[in-house]
């Protein structure tokens, strides 16, 4: 058992601006939604003309729309790990997707919150270690390997519906016999077609096998597994918080021949695509009505984002920010991100200050009323409480990240990238896709910030030494 350590709010600077409602309310209930491989550009809301997104189109309208935020690395486990600790994964040791564990010396979100009476749930998609030792199973699951066995009833949940690493988007359990398909994805099976099992499994938070209620659309056979939870909550009056991690979109990508009727006049990666993601988005809204209909709505802020930009070589879009998945120029790192919270956000506004996945934590911590002034690991996310409550952010912080041979530093306007040592920076104001390099014209800035990275960098290796 993991001490929790009361934490002192970290202190924003705060800008005066629209007020989206000063209402009192209890300690809130907790969703924190994440799509796998969606880029910026993936969603109406962003300007996509043809993938149909319309519940999230409406969180933006009722919400905070993210403008500017950031998965904290350009690869699925290490922004996990942020999520849940508050903390750049690169200190953490998850250098890369499928590298490292969540480490058990690390504080998470449902530790912190379990502390505070919460039921905690972790749906989807995990990456970060394995659920199994005792059998081969997925990326990383063998017997006997016991270094990686990581499951999430290690780290603060109570209730699990999860899987290593990926699965279909449509019949998680199955792929077509060899030679049919790829593995970017197929047409979804026929009822009566032959398959393979995909070599993954969903688990409980026991560790047993779930077996039942796995066909069709996997962001629904999800939220399946979510409502119940939040309808056990309820009925034990305990506020809750429940991580749902969709596989969406990322390959295997498969949607069913409804959703892929909608897209019809596109290639068929395109319909399978945009298919699976019209498919969460549904879920999505089948979340908010629950919340809704059981008298949830008002108390409980709905948190969404991706994992890191769209997949090289497929139908994602960044929105035209430069590079993909894997970069950590912002067409790998720009993200979707939203946020609901009807009881206390009254009505809709985007923020363009940079946020980051590392954010959720602190700003959890501050409205719980909680402190970092005991906390005994460094934080690299902040508080984004006042921007809930105020309506406006100055971010004092800046934002590192490192990937490979990449770092990148992001401090109001400018943007410091390096890979292999090679150093250039930008304005991301007048130039967000980063296309204009003003190394030389602004060297001086450039020296500055590359000092406050490689501190920066050397504070993180301290941390996992």
């Amino acid at each position: 058992m993991k001490q929790i350590f009361l934490i002192l709010a970290i202190p924003l600077l705060v800008a005066s601006g629209c007020k989206p409602g000063n209402g009192t309310f209890e300690n809130p209930n907790i969703i924190l939604i994440m799509a796998d491989d969606l880029g910026w550009g993936d969603t109406g809301y962003n300007g996509n003309e043809i993938i149909q997104t319309p519940f999230l189109d409406q969180m933006a309208m009722d919400g905070i729309r993210f403008d500017r935020f950031y998965s904290a690395s350009a690869v699925c486990s290490p922004t996990r790990a942020s999520v849940l600790t508050g903390r750049n994964p690169f200190r953490m040791g998850v250098f890369n997707a499928n590298q490292g564990i969540l480490r058990p010396e690390e504080i998470t979100i449902p530790e912190i919150l379990k502390e505070h009476a919460y039921m905690t749930g972790h749906f989807g998609k995990w990456h970060l270690g394995t659920l199994t030792h005792t059998e081969r199973e997925s990326n990383r699951g063998k017997p006997g390997n016991l270094k990686e066995y990581n499951p999430p009833a290690l780290h603060g949940f109570d209730v699990g519906f999860s899987t290593e690493a990926k699965v279909p988007t449509w019949d998680p359990m199955k792929k077509p016999l060899k030679g049919v398909g790829s593995r970017n994805g197929w047409n979804s099976l026929e009822e009566d077609a032959p398959f393979e099992h995909y070599g993954t499994h969903y688990w409980d938070i026991l560790g047993n096998k779930i077996t039942d209620n796995l066909e069709g659309d996997d962001s629904r056979v999800i939220m399946d597994r979510v409502l119940p939870f939040i309808s056990g909550a309820k009925h034990e009056k305990k506020p809750f918080m429940a991580v749902v991690w969709f596989h969406t979109p990322h390959k295997p990508c498969v949607a069913g021949p409804e959703y892929r009727e909608i897209y019809k006049e596109y290639d068929t990666a395109t319909q399978n695509y945009a298919g699976s993601i019209t498919a969460m988005d549904e879920q999505i809204g089948r979340l908010r009505s629950y919340l809704k209909e059981e008298g949830l709505e008002e108390n409980t802020m709905i948190w969404f984002c991706s994992d890191n930009g769209p997949e090289n070589n497929g139908p994602g879009s960044t929105g035209g920010f430069r590079d993909r998945k894997r970069s950590l120029h912002d067409g790998g790192i720009r993200v979707p991100g939203l946020l609901v919270w009807p009881g206390k956000v009254k009505s809709g506004f985007s923020c363009n200050e940079p946020c980051v996945t590392s954010d959720y934590l602190p700003t959890i911590l501050d409205l719980l009323g909680e402190n970092v002034e005991d906390w005994p690991y460094e934080l690299d996310g902040t508080s984004l409480l006042p921007l809930i409550e105020t309506g406006a952010l100055k971010r004092r912080e800046a934002i590192g990240f490192a990937i490979s041979n990449q770092t990148a530093w992001i401090d109001q306007p400018y943007k410091l990238y390096s890979n292999n040592g090679h150093f250039s920076i930008y304005n991301m104001v007048s130039d967000p896709i980063e296309f204009i390099d003003l190394s030389d014209s602004i060297s001086e800035v450039a020296e500055f910030m590359s000092g406050d990275l490689n501190a920066w960098l050397e504070n993180c290796k301290q941390s996992f030494n």
